[in-house]
């Protein structure tokens, strides 16, 4: 607003210097008296724009956002975290020129899984439970570096080990970092290629002695927009799991293979006078032969 008022008046002065003299409050000046008037004014103006922009933009920045999803369920990177539905949550500090980004993602599930009891033997149900820490950075619009630490904590305590949120033995299974790094080849074209530090929740191969040799997996991941159209866009990817290290990862038995294939639909879901972001998956994984529609509804 600020600056379509500046330029407003720019126009009004300029014909005011084309003209023979420039009247104000019924005042003749001459031309050269005139012009040295409206410089000045133009500055007065112009600096009083650019202060009102900027106290706009300072009033615009919000440092902490939250968000809460809804899900029927929660996979990642081809891999099924949970077949139940989940609402999800996030709480996240973002610079003031969205550079940097850090935060805390939290599941938890409406429904159960059984999980076997190491002393009894017998099976339990118990919720899925997540709390993950993340940040990230974003050197321009194309590259990104981004950290995450995994703290998958279901069914910890109910097959009889003891809960330890800060633990990353890689025997308990439910705690591990990976570091990430994006890059958009196109507006379009995203390639992601993440490895997961050390080993991690099982991200280990037991050797012929007993010790166990971390496989340090790595996962690349292709996603390209193919269509769209006003709020509503779809794009397609395929994602492959693989280790240097060891002949098994994270995501596959083998030393590697494709565990990611599908195509994902983005639409703005207008409800009233409220946009409601929503997104629709289909995935395959072509190693397990499991095949499934995740539907995510951001609610804000």
């Amino acid at each position: 607003m600020a600056t379509y008022k500046t330029l407003y008046f720019v126009r009004f002065v300029f014909r005011s210097i084309t003209s023979k003299h420039f009247e104000f409050q019924n005042v003749k000046l001459p031309k050269a008296t005139t012009s040295i008037c409206v410089i000045i004014l133009i500055f007065i103006a112009q600096g009083r724009a650019f202060a009102q922009e900027a106290k706009e933009a300072k009033e615009d920045y919000t440092p902490f956002v939250v968000h809460g999803h809804i899900k029927n369920m929660h996979t990642w990177h081809g891999f099924l975290v949970h077949p139940g539905a989940v609402f999800a949550t996030s709480l996240e500090y973002n610079s003031r020129n969205t550079k940097f980004t850090f935060g805390v993602w939290g599941g938890a599930s409406f429904s159960s899984i059984d999980v076997e009891n190491y002393n009894t033997g017998e099976l339990t149900s118990a919720n899925y439970k997540e709390f993950s820490i993340y940040t990230k950075y974003k050197f321009n619009e194309r590259f990104f570096i981004e950290a995450v630490s995994h703290n998958n904590y279901t069914g910890v305590e109910e097959r009889g080990d003891k809960l330890h949120y800060w633990s990353y033995d890689k025997t308990q299974g439910y705690n591990f970092v990976d570091l990430n790094f994006g890059y958009n080849v196109t507006p379009k074209t995203l390639l992601y290629f993440a490895t997961i530090l050390g080993g991690g929740s099982g991200d280990y191969e037991v050797q012929a002695d007993g010790t166990l040799k971390n496989s340090w997996t790595h996962y690349f991941e292709v996603k390209h927009k193919v269509w769209e159209k006003d709020a509503t866009s779809l794009s397609l990817f395929t994602g492959g799991a693989w280790s240097f290290i060891t002949d098994k990862t994270f995501y596959t038995a083998g030393v590697g293979n494709i565990i990611n294939v599908g195509a994902t639909l983005n639409k703005e879901l207008k409800i009233g006078n409220y946009s409601v972001p929503v997104e629709v998956m289909a995935m395959w994984n072509p190693e397990q032969e499991r095949t499934v529609l995740q539907l995510d509804i951001r609610l804000f």
